[in-house]
Protein backbone atom coordinates (compact mmCIF):
# COMPACT_ATOMS: atom_id res chain seq x y z
CA UNK A 1 0.00 0.00 0.00
CA UNK A 2 1.25 3.48 -0.89
CA UNK A 3 0.34 6.97 0.29
CA UNK A 4 1.61 10.44 -0.60
CA UNK A 5 1.46 13.37 1.83
CA UNK A 6 0.42 16.33 -0.31
CA UNK A 7 2.37 19.28 1.06
CA UNK A 8 0.84 21.61 -1.53
CA UNK A 9 -2.57 21.19 0.14
CA UNK A 10 -3.99 23.00 3.16
CA UNK A 11 -7.10 22.50 5.29
CA UNK A 12 -9.73 25.04 6.25
CA UNK A 13 -12.61 24.40 8.66
CA UNK A 14 -16.08 25.93 8.21
CA UNK A 15 -18.33 25.71 11.28
CA UNK A 16 -21.36 27.42 12.80
CA UNK A 17 -25.14 27.14 12.73
CA UNK A 18 -25.32 28.62 9.22
CA UNK A 19 -22.28 26.81 7.80
CA UNK A 20 -24.19 24.37 5.60
CA UNK A 21 -26.49 26.92 4.01
CA UNK A 22 -23.71 29.48 3.67
CA UNK A 23 -21.31 27.14 1.88
CA UNK A 24 -24.09 25.78 -0.32
CA UNK A 25 -24.89 29.33 -1.45
CA UNK A 26 -21.38 30.27 -2.54
CA UNK A 27 -19.68 27.23 -4.13
CA UNK A 28 -20.42 25.29 -7.31
CA UNK A 29 -21.48 21.97 -5.79
CA UNK A 30 -24.22 20.80 -3.45
CA UNK A 31 -23.38 20.97 0.25
CA UNK A 32 -26.93 20.71 1.60
CA UNK A 33 -26.95 16.91 1.24
CA UNK A 34 -23.27 16.39 2.09
CA UNK A 35 -22.78 13.71 4.77
CA UNK A 36 -19.88 13.18 7.20
CA UNK A 37 -16.81 11.59 5.57
CA UNK A 38 -18.19 12.40 2.13
CA UNK A 39 -16.54 14.87 -0.25
CA UNK A 40 -17.69 17.06 -3.10
CA UNK A 41 -15.36 18.59 -5.67
CA UNK A 42 -16.24 22.27 -5.99
CA UNK A 43 -14.96 25.76 -6.70
CA UNK A 44 -15.37 29.32 -5.56
CA UNK A 45 -15.95 31.56 -8.59
CA UNK A 46 -15.78 35.23 -9.43
CA UNK A 47 -19.14 36.89 -10.15
CA UNK A 48 -18.11 36.58 -13.82
CA UNK A 49 -17.93 32.79 -13.42
CA UNK A 50 -14.17 32.18 -13.41
CA UNK A 51 -12.44 29.81 -11.00
CA UNK A 52 -10.83 31.56 -8.02
CA UNK A 53 -9.97 28.24 -6.38
CA UNK A 54 -11.07 24.63 -6.57
CA UNK A 55 -11.13 22.27 -3.58
CA UNK A 56 -12.87 19.36 -1.89
CA UNK A 57 -15.62 20.16 0.60
CA UNK A 58 -15.67 17.35 3.15
CA UNK A 59 -18.39 16.70 5.71
CA UNK A 60 -17.10 16.31 9.28
CA UNK A 61 -18.88 14.22 11.91
CA UNK A 62 -19.67 15.76 15.28
CA UNK A 63 -16.95 13.69 16.93
CA UNK A 64 -14.51 15.27 14.43
CA UNK A 65 -15.65 18.79 15.27
CA UNK A 66 -18.63 18.98 12.89
CA UNK A 67 -19.08 21.42 10.05
CA UNK A 68 -17.01 21.10 6.90
CA UNK A 69 -13.36 20.85 5.95
CA UNK A 70 -11.93 22.22 2.73
CA UNK A 71 -9.02 20.29 1.21
CA UNK A 72 -7.60 23.21 -0.79
CA UNK A 73 -4.46 24.51 -2.53
CA UNK A 74 -2.08 25.73 0.18
CA UNK A 75 -1.01 28.77 -1.81
CA UNK A 76 -4.62 29.99 -1.98
CA UNK A 77 -5.77 29.09 1.54
CA UNK A 78 -5.48 32.64 2.89
CA UNK A 79 -7.34 34.05 -0.12
CA UNK A 80 -10.10 31.44 0.21
CA UNK A 81 -10.53 32.28 3.90
CA UNK A 82 -10.70 36.02 3.12
CA UNK A 83 -13.26 35.50 0.35
CA UNK A 84 -15.47 33.29 2.52
CA UNK A 85 -15.29 35.76 5.41
CA UNK A 86 -16.23 38.55 3.00
CA UNK A 87 -19.30 36.66 1.80
CA UNK A 88 -20.55 35.45 5.16
CA UNK A 89 -21.83 38.89 6.20
CA UNK A 90 -23.82 38.31 9.42
CA UNK A 91 -24.19 34.55 9.01
CA UNK A 92 -23.27 32.42 12.03
CA UNK A 93 -20.17 30.98 10.36
CA UNK A 94 -16.55 30.62 11.42
CA UNK A 95 -13.81 30.14 8.84
CA UNK A 96 -10.41 29.07 10.15
CA UNK A 97 -7.15 27.79 8.72
CA UNK A 98 -5.99 24.50 10.21
CA UNK A 99 -2.19 24.20 9.82
CA UNK A 100 -2.29 21.32 12.31
CA UNK A 101 -3.98 19.16 9.66
CA UNK A 102 -2.49 17.59 6.53
CA UNK A 103 -3.84 15.92 3.39
CA UNK A 104 -2.65 12.58 2.04
CA UNK A 105 -3.64 10.67 -1.09
CA UNK A 106 -3.86 6.88 -1.08
CA UNK A 107 -2.33 5.61 -4.31
CA UNK A 108 -3.25 1.98 -3.66
CA UNK A 109 -4.78 0.14 -0.75
CA UNK A 110 -7.49 1.30 1.64
CA UNK A 111 -7.34 3.56 4.67
CA UNK A 112 -9.57 3.33 7.74
CA UNK A 113 -11.20 5.99 9.86
CA UNK A 114 -8.66 5.44 12.65
CA UNK A 115 -6.19 7.49 10.57
CA UNK A 116 -8.41 10.54 10.21
CA UNK A 117 -11.22 11.71 7.97
CA UNK A 118 -11.14 9.38 4.95
CA UNK A 119 -13.08 10.14 1.77
CA UNK A 120 -13.19 8.96 -1.82
CA UNK A 121 -11.89 11.39 -4.42
CA UNK A 122 -15.17 12.45 -6.08
CA UNK A 123 -13.59 13.35 -9.43
CA UNK A 124 -12.69 9.83 -10.58
CA UNK A 125 -12.94 6.47 -8.83
CA UNK A 126 -9.43 5.47 -9.94
CA UNK A 127 -7.97 8.36 -7.93
CA UNK A 128 -8.87 6.44 -4.78
CA UNK A 129 -9.03 7.87 -1.29
CA UNK A 130 -7.79 11.01 0.40
CA UNK A 131 -7.27 11.57 4.13
CA UNK A 132 -7.25 14.61 6.38
CA UNK A 133 -5.15 13.77 9.44
CA UNK A 134 -2.95 15.41 12.09
CA UNK A 135 0.05 16.93 10.32
CA UNK A 136 2.64 16.21 13.01
CA UNK A 137 1.90 12.46 13.03
CA UNK A 138 0.90 12.03 9.38
CA UNK A 139 3.98 10.13 8.28
CA UNK A 140 4.27 7.92 11.36
CA UNK A 141 0.53 7.19 11.45
CA UNK A 142 0.42 6.19 7.79
CA UNK A 143 3.51 4.03 8.13
CA UNK A 144 2.06 2.47 11.26
CA UNK A 145 -1.04 1.53 9.24
CA UNK A 146 1.13 -0.26 6.69
CA UNK A 147 1.52 2.42 4.03
CA UNK A 148 4.75 3.14 2.21
CA UNK A 149 5.20 6.91 1.98
CA UNK A 150 5.94 7.98 -1.59
CA UNK A 151 6.55 11.35 -3.22
CA UNK A 152 3.77 13.72 -4.17
CA UNK A 153 5.02 13.39 -7.75
CA UNK A 154 3.85 9.75 -7.69
CA UNK A 155 0.32 10.95 -6.99
CA UNK A 156 0.55 13.51 -9.79
CA UNK A 157 1.79 10.84 -12.20
CA UNK A 158 -1.37 8.86 -11.49
CA UNK A 159 -3.52 11.98 -11.88
CA UNK A 160 -1.90 12.99 -15.17
CA UNK A 161 -2.18 9.45 -16.55
CA UNK A 162 -5.92 9.58 -15.87
CA UNK A 163 -6.14 13.02 -17.52
CA UNK A 164 -7.41 14.83 -14.41
CA UNK A 165 -6.37 18.52 -14.25
CA UNK A 166 -4.93 20.24 -11.18
CA UNK A 167 -5.42 23.96 -10.63
CA UNK A 168 -2.25 26.04 -10.76
CA UNK A 169 -0.50 23.31 -12.75
CA UNK A 170 -2.85 22.80 -15.68
CA UNK A 171 -4.76 26.07 -15.66
CA UNK A 172 -4.32 29.54 -14.20
CA UNK A 173 -6.72 30.50 -11.44
CA UNK A 174 -9.07 33.43 -12.16
CA UNK A 175 -8.50 33.00 -15.93
CA UNK A 176 -10.68 29.97 -16.78
CA UNK A 177 -14.32 29.00 -16.51
CA UNK A 178 -15.22 25.71 -14.77
CA UNK A 179 -16.12 24.07 -18.09
CA UNK A 180 -12.68 24.91 -19.48
CA UNK A 181 -11.10 23.15 -16.48
CA UNK A 182 -13.40 20.14 -17.10
CA UNK A 183 -15.17 20.61 -13.77
CA UNK A 184 -18.50 19.83 -15.42
CA UNK A 185 -17.05 16.46 -16.45
CA UNK A 186 -15.48 15.68 -13.06
CA UNK A 187 -18.50 16.10 -10.77
CA UNK A 188 -17.50 19.64 -9.78
CA UNK A 189 -20.76 21.47 -10.56
CA UNK A 190 -24.34 20.82 -9.50
CA UNK A 191 -26.51 22.44 -12.16
CA UNK A 192 -29.72 21.73 -10.21
CA UNK A 193 -28.82 23.17 -6.81
CA UNK A 194 -29.80 26.76 -7.53
CA UNK A 195 -27.82 29.93 -7.08
CA UNK A 196 -24.15 30.25 -6.23
CA UNK A 197 -21.62 32.97 -7.02
CA UNK A 198 -21.05 33.00 -10.78
CA UNK A 199 -23.95 30.58 -11.36
CA UNK A 200 -25.63 32.52 -14.17
CA UNK A 201 -22.55 32.44 -16.39
CA UNK A 202 -21.84 28.76 -15.69
CA UNK A 203 -25.47 27.80 -16.29
CA UNK A 204 -25.53 29.71 -19.59
CA UNK A 205 -22.37 27.92 -20.76
CA UNK A 206 -24.01 24.59 -19.95
CA UNK A 207 -27.30 25.34 -21.67
CA UNK A 208 -26.56 27.64 -24.57
CA UNK A 209 -22.96 27.36 -25.68
CA UNK A 210 -20.27 24.80 -26.40
CA UNK A 211 -17.04 25.64 -24.56
CA UNK A 212 -14.27 26.21 -27.08
CA UNK A 213 -11.49 25.47 -24.59
CA UNK A 214 -10.93 22.19 -22.76
CA UNK A 215 -8.14 20.47 -20.88
CA UNK A 216 -7.22 17.31 -22.78
CA UNK A 217 -4.48 14.71 -22.70
CA UNK A 218 -1.25 15.11 -24.63
CA UNK A 219 1.41 12.58 -25.55
CA UNK A 220 4.93 13.38 -26.70
CA UNK A 221 8.43 11.94 -27.04
CA UNK A 222 10.14 14.95 -25.45
CA UNK A 223 8.32 16.79 -22.71
CA UNK A 224 7.44 20.43 -23.49
CA UNK A 225 7.90 22.88 -20.64
CA UNK A 226 4.74 23.53 -18.61
CA UNK A 227 3.15 26.78 -19.69
CA UNK A 228 4.57 26.89 -23.22
CA UNK A 229 2.21 27.79 -26.02
CA UNK A 230 0.41 25.09 -27.98
CA UNK A 231 0.06 25.83 -31.68
CA UNK A 232 -2.33 24.33 -34.18
CA UNK A 233 -0.36 24.75 -37.36
CA UNK A 234 0.77 28.37 -36.98
CA UNK A 235 -2.18 29.51 -34.86
CA UNK A 236 -1.98 29.82 -31.07
CA UNK A 237 -4.29 27.21 -29.57
CA UNK A 238 -3.57 27.08 -25.82
CA UNK A 239 -0.79 26.08 -23.46
CA UNK A 240 0.77 23.04 -21.85
CA UNK A 241 0.13 22.00 -18.28
CA UNK A 242 1.80 19.30 -16.20
CA UNK A 243 3.44 16.23 -17.71
CA UNK A 244 5.30 13.05 -16.82
CA UNK A 245 6.68 10.02 -18.67
CA UNK A 246 5.55 11.04 -22.14
CA UNK A 247 2.06 12.08 -20.99
CA UNK A 248 0.67 15.46 -20.08
CA UNK A 249 -2.28 17.80 -20.07
CA UNK A 250 -2.97 20.84 -22.24
CA UNK A 251 -5.63 23.54 -22.20
CA UNK A 252 -6.50 24.07 -25.85
CA UNK A 253 -9.05 25.58 -28.20
CA UNK A 254 -10.73 22.58 -29.74
CA UNK A 255 -11.96 24.45 -32.80
CA UNK A 256 -8.41 25.41 -33.78
CA UNK A 257 -7.18 21.88 -33.14
CA UNK A 258 -9.98 20.58 -35.36
CA UNK A 259 -9.14 23.01 -38.18
CA UNK A 260 -5.44 22.12 -38.07
CA UNK A 261 -6.06 18.38 -38.09
CA UNK A 262 -8.47 18.74 -41.01
CA UNK A 263 -5.67 20.47 -42.96
CA UNK A 264 -3.09 17.88 -41.97
CA UNK A 265 -1.15 20.42 -39.87
CA UNK A 266 0.87 19.50 -36.80
CA UNK A 267 0.03 20.30 -33.20
CA UNK A 268 3.11 21.56 -31.38
CA UNK A 269 4.09 22.85 -27.94
CA UNK A 270 7.26 24.89 -27.72
CA UNK A 271 8.18 23.53 -31.14
CA UNK A 272 7.72 19.90 -30.02
CA UNK A 273 5.12 17.83 -31.86
CA UNK A 274 2.38 16.49 -29.58
CA UNK A 275 -0.71 14.36 -30.02
CA UNK A 276 -3.96 15.22 -28.29
CA UNK A 277 -6.90 13.10 -27.19
CA UNK A 278 -9.74 13.49 -24.75
CA UNK A 279 -9.65 11.57 -21.46
CA UNK A 280 -11.61 8.32 -21.32
CA UNK A 281 -14.05 9.81 -18.81
CA UNK A 282 -14.79 12.94 -20.87
CA UNK A 283 -18.21 13.36 -22.46
CA UNK A 284 -17.57 16.48 -24.56
CA UNK A 285 -17.20 16.27 -28.33
CA UNK A 286 -13.62 16.12 -29.59
CA UNK A 287 -12.08 16.96 -32.99
CA UNK A 288 -12.55 14.08 -35.41
CA UNK A 289 -15.74 12.83 -33.76
CA UNK A 290 -18.97 12.96 -35.79
CA UNK A 291 -20.73 15.27 -33.33
CA UNK A 292 -17.91 17.81 -33.04
CA UNK A 293 -19.14 21.26 -34.01
CA UNK A 294 -22.75 20.12 -34.12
Amino acid sequence: MRAAILNERAVLRITGNDARQFLDNVITNDVDSLKPDEARFAALLTPQGKVIADFFAVGAAEEDGGGFLLDAPAGLSDDIAKKLNFYKLRAAVTVELRPDLAVAAILDGKATAELGIVYDDPRHSDLGQRIILPAAEAKSDLEGAGFQIVKGSDYHEKRITLGVPDGGKDFVYSEVFPHEADMDQLNGIDFKKGCFIGQEVVSRMERKTTPRKRIVQATFETAPYPGVDVKAGEKPAGHMGSGVNGKGLALVRLDRINDALAKGEKITAGGIEISLKKPAWARFAFPGEPDFGA
